[in-house]
């Protein structure tokens, strides 16, 4: 499967739309104004088209042949656009470093405009860790090409024959045998001069980048912790109304009688029945909130749909064959044939969710005939085909705005709030901002999967692989394929009938595979008496992901280490897209009590050339900290329909006091591509803390979440 095409894992952008509602190119040149523009041409598969047979929805290039451009002004100020959206990855900082090394320019003269679909080139979303290898070398192109022509204006202006002996540096141009210099504003004043460079514009080494490679503070950060920064639930227009959504009792209701006529008499309220859409709007949000609760509505319920503790025989049960990325070499008989141990084990994994910062929200405007909407989602241009759908417009009529967001993790890539807000303001000719509650957020967004995973396995005494069989059922295929060298393969990925809404969470399936390949390794290593460093690293040919694991087993002092009473470590390792993880992990338990924290973390990262050390730093630890939720206690309860804990007070994330130390190692590949970072740090959490607690109270924990109600009763 090719990387551009959608992950199977990606079930949200496969559901049929939501709601259907019985309601009956820009000039491009026009929208700036004098100096260079710079056009890049589709020749690389940039601007993805991201299209398999049969899908309810596909992801489409633009017709434009731009995927992306910048603008240099006559004032010397570079404007950079790109439907990439800032969700608390910080890309707005490395990609404005990206652009400001290529050009020449001091990062606090360069603006990105980011994710509004009338002034940025189509992109298909921020996601799959892609920001950083292609928009930040789409963009890196564009300011090359930018650069080029500066200096190609310079030399005509000054009459000088070659351009090479320009530089330019700190936005200006300099002569450097005469010392004549001019800002690059004066060099675009009063042309309007538009470049199309192709897609192997020769960049920057990184062994020569001075702004790139370096830490720079987040661009924008302090209006984040002063509070100037106004995220969508805390927009405000003239004359707004609040919007709220009328939800069914349980998934799969159907609405069978509705009552409106107290909802209508309160003053201010506007209700709306469009089919299965039931909302009201009013001036605030307690005239809101009685609205929604004087509806009279009776649901007719199913009572079929299992329950958190049977899916996973359900989950088995439900399995198709296989849904992509299956891989097999060798003979699994053969292999298992020549091996001195076998081992089979099966490893699940809970539903859990996102829990954003910012729950879904959205504030929409009608006028005119043309719907702006601003709201958080990953994916501005697929929130405007929604919405352009949803309410028979075209799409040029339907205009997205994604102000900088409250966290995401894959969680945002759909337009629900976005819809419904429209649908809501359309009715009520004015403009209606809908913010979902947090419990909204954890009943009616999607989850990520859950899953089971049996694995077979064979060894030899001296600790080489023989055979490995890999059946993940329902979870997902991202990461599936082990990074271990092993003559005799079977892997396979087996949709199955999710009982629950699900979807891309950080990783996607990367973090359950890897949880059970790096358990299921852990448990080879102990059935030959092997250290498990050892185990891995004599199955390893993949030299990157050896030198994160020898690096994070040097900084962790693995060999050093001494055991105690109560104690014990782990470590774990991954491979994806394009980044290499190795983590390790000390915990502490108390068999009595139940009672088990993890003392402390090292995690090694390699992702290529590095950008910004510091925000990728920060993405790692934050991964590192999501992660602990993920492998300790997060799990979706549901039943008949209904999510059982859809609070914070009931669903368990981490919390200030568990967060052990966290020491991070990064590995600086100048030679090597950047890759993104903002996925793979996760995978390679929880098999290390599960490693540790069967290392410090001899109980192999091969379901995730791996402690949610404390060790005590665990059995051996």
């Amino acid at each position: 499967m090719s990387e551009h095409r959608i992950e199977p894992d990606r079930y949200e952008l496969r559901e049929k739309p939501r709601y259907r509602f019985a309601l009956c190119r820009r000039r491009f040149l026009g929208t700036v104004g004098a100096g260079v523009v710079v056009l890049v041409v589709v020749r690389d598969g940039l601007s993805l088209e991201e299209q398999e047979p049969g899908e309810a929805e596909t992801l489409r290039a633009s017709a434009d042949p731009i995927s992306a451009w910048l603008h240099i002004g006559e004032d010397g100020a570079v404007t950079v656009f790109t439907g990439k959206v800032e969700v608390g990855q910080d890309i707005r900082t490395s990609l404005t470093q990206a652009v400001a090394e290529e050009l020449g320019v001091p990062p606090v003269r360069i603006t990105l405009i980011m994710g509004d679909t009338d002034h940025v080139p189509y992109d298909a979303g921020t996601f799959g860790s892609r920001s950083t290898p292609q928009m930040g070398t789409q963009l890196r192109r564009a300011a090359a090409a930018a650069r080029a022509t500066l200096l190609r204006l310079a030399a005509e202006q000054w009459g000088v024959g070659d351009a090479s002996q320009l530089a330019l540096a700190d936005g200006r141009v300099v002569h450097r045998a005469s010392g004549r210099s001019a800002g690059i504003g004066e060099l675009t004043r009063g042309r309007k001069l538009v470049e199309t460079i192709a897609a192997d514009t020769p960049l920057r080494p990184a062994e020569r980048w001075t702004v790139a490679g370096t830490p720079l503070p987040k661009v924008k950060g302090p209006d984040i912790v002063t509070g100037r920064h106004r995220y969508t639930s805390d927009m405000r227009l003239p004359g707004m109304l609040v919007g709220k959504v009328l939800r069914p009792p349980s998934f799969g209701a159907r609405l069978a009688s509705l009552d409106t006529s107290a909802a209508e008499a309160i003053p201010g309220a506007v209700v709306v029945r469009d089919g299965e859409f039931v909302g009201v709007a009013a001036p605030d949000e307690a005239t809101a909130n009685r609205a929604l609760a004087a509806l009279r509505a009776e649901w007719e319920t199913t009572s079929s749909h299992p329950s958190h503790r049977d899916v996973f025989a359900h989950l088995r049960r439900t399995a198709a064959g296989s849904g992509g990325s299956p891989g097999a070499r060798g003979s699994i008989e053969a292999g298992l044939a020549a091996a001195d141990e076998r081992h089979e084990a099966s490893y699940t994994a809970a539903y859990i969710a996102h829990v954003p910062l910012e729950p879904r929200a959205a504030l929409a405007l009608w006028e005119d005939g043309k719907l702006t909407v601003w709201t958080g989602t990953q994916r501005p241009f697929g929130v405007r085909a929604e919405l352009a759908r949803a309410f028979s417009v075209p799409e040029e009529r339907v205009r997205v705005l994604v102000p900088d967001t409250g966290s995401a993790y894959g969680g945002k890539h759909t337009g629900e709030a976005a819809i419904e807000a429209a649908r809501l303001a359309k009715a009520a000719r004015r403009p209606v901002r809908l913010v979902w509650t947090r419990e909204e957020e954890f009943t009616w967004a999607y989850f990520r999967p859950g899953g089971v995973i049996d694995v077979k396995s064979g060894v030899r005494r001296d600790g080489t692989l023989t055979a490995w069989e890999f059946h993940n059922y329902n979870s997902g295929a991202a990461g599936i394929r082990t990074p271990y060298d092993v003559p005799n393969v079977q892997t396979q990925f087996h949709p199955a009938d999710s009982p629950l809404r699900q979807g891309s969470y950080r990783a996607l399936a990367a973090t359950f595979n890897n949880f059970a390949r790096e358990t299921h390794m852990d448990e080879l290593a102990a059935r030959v008496g092997m250290d498990p460093l050892a185990f891995r690293l004599r199955n390893l040919r993949d030299e990157r992901l050896r030198a994160v694991l020898e690096a994070a087993a040097d900084r962790f002092g693995w060999s050093r280490w001494q055991p105690r009473p109560g104690r014990g470590i782990g470590l774990a390792c991954g491979v994806e897209k394009g980044g290499y993880v190795a983590t390790c992990a000390e915990v502490e338990v108390d068999r009595a009590s139940g009672r088990m924290r993890v003392v402390r973390i090292v995690e090694a990262f390699e992702c290529g050339a590095i950008v910004n050390p510091d925000g990728l730093r920060n993405q790692v630890e934050g991964a590192v900290v999501m992660g602990l939720g993920g492998a300790l206690w997060e799990a979706v309860e549901f039943e008949g329909g209904r999510i059982l804990n859809p609070r914070l007070s009931q669903y368990r994330v981490p919390r200030f006091g568990d967060v052990p130390p966290i020491d991070i190692v990064l590995l600086d590949r100048k030679d090597l591509p950047s890759a993104g970072a903002g996925e793979t740090p996760i995978i390679a959490v929880a098999p290390a803390i599960g490693n540790a607690i069967y290392a410090a109270a001899g109980v192999r924990l091969r379901s995730l979440p791996l402690v949610p109600h404390g060790l005590a009763g665990a059995a051996p």
